[in-house]
């Protein structure tokens, strides 16, 4: 099915001779014999599908086949798209950035965090920048204070090769409550 890699055992492939069965209706029929099962499902017309191998006795329903393939696939592609949002976005910063140039990207992660998406925030340092190593940490203490109250840090700042690294998300922060939610900073 267009692209979708589906694994049930259908039918005479079940290879459990005993089965937790569910009608068409979604309602528990009990534990049957493989046989019975078939049986059931043949006598309304419809497909026998194992839905849970691991179980103990393993989950079959009984389906119309077209339609579970559908639903199964329409279901997929919805925890594709949530999974899509969870998207991290990367800004770059040097340790001496200039006063414009900061606040650029402090408005681009304004509005990274207004859609959702965790940042990572880099220091990258080059050369004999790397002896100081308090900018990039005090760059970073700039940047969570001046978004205080909008962001969670996920990732405290460390030092991963030449690079300071911190990631943050924005806080869950239901529109109609009134109670504020603790920031998460030990910098």
């Amino acid at each position: 099915m267009r692209g979708f890699n589906f694994n049930w055992r259908i039918g005479n492939q079940i290879r459990s001779p005993k089965l937790r069965v569910i009608g068409a209706d979604g309602k528990q029929l009990g534990i049957l014999t493989l046989e019975n099962a078939l049986s059931e499902a043949e006598k309304e017309g419809l497909t026998l599908v194992e839905i849970a191998p691991k179980a103990n006795p393993p989950v079959a329903r009984i389906v119309e086949l077209g339609k579970f393939k559908y639903q199964e696939e329409k279901k997929l592609q919805r925890q594709k798209r949530r999974s899509k949002a969870a998207e991290v976005k990367e800004i770059r910063f040097s340790p001496f950035i200039a006063e414009h140039d900061f606040v650029n990207r402090l408005e681009k992660i304004k509005e990274f965090l207004g859609d959702k998406h965790k940042i990572r925030i880099v220091v990258k340092f080059g050369g004999r920048q790397l002896d100081s190593k308090e900018f990039g940490y005090n760059l970073i203490k700039k940047i969570i204070k001046s978004l205080e109250g909008n962001i969670v840090v996920d990732m405290e700042p460390k030092f991963i090769g030449r690079h300071l690294t911190c990631v943050i998300s924005p806080t869950n922060k239901s529109k109609g409550s009134g109670g504020e939610e603790s920031v998460s900073q030990n910098t």
